[in-house]
């Protein structure tokens, strides 16, 4: 990596790190028990669409492991559950970005929470030895929508707002 992108993708790691540890630390605003707004996918997905596939899971990774780090929850359950939930949303918005066509930055953001809890709810299944944790499905799924369109229209209004940032040219009508 250059200098300059080495740096930005420093700060973005740094800034999904600290928007993953402040919501930790804050009560759900969801009812659902286990929903969050998912505001560190935010930098994630903004990741993926300027540097690319492999530094948006790198960004992703270094969040899960330093944002754990950070909260005291290094190899617990949540640690688990977050890290699947990460990089299985990682992996399709990183799909739906560069394989799909059609996909705007809110529908991506959207397949990326709803990925998220799908990969969360599957590492839970391995961890308790019991698939019946998947009838959650539903309930964290009405939770991906609204989460999903809340972080795409930020990450849409922030990109309209970056000045001089070069948007890879099939991404550029996001």
């Amino acid at each position: 990596m250059k200098t300059r992108e080495l740096t930005t993708v420093s700060v973005l790691v740094a800034l999904a790190t600290v928007l993953h540890v402040i919501e930790s630390f804050f009560p759900s605003p969801l009812p659902i028990p286990g929903a969050k707004l998912g505001l560190a996918n935010i930098v994630t997905l903004l990741t993926l669409v300027l540097f690319g596939w492999k530094t948006g899971f790198l960004v992703a990774f270094l969040r899960i492991m330093l944002g754990s780090l950070l909260s005291g929850s290094l190899l617990t359950t949540g640690f688990f559950l977050s890290f699947a939930g990460a990089i299985t949303s990682t992996l399709m918005m990183a799909l739906c970005l560069y394989f799909f066509t059609g996909f705007s930055v809110i529908g991506v953001s959207v397949v990326g929470a709803v990925f998220h809890n799908l990969g969360q709810l599957a590492m839970a299944g391995l961890l308790i030895e019991h698939m019946a944790i998947f009838f959650y499905l539903p309930v964290l799924l009405l939770a991906a929508i609204p989460t999903g369109l809340f972080t795409g229209f930020i990450l849409k209004y922030l990109l309209k707002h970056l000045k001089g940032i070069d948007v890879p040219n099939n991404l550029s009508d996001l």
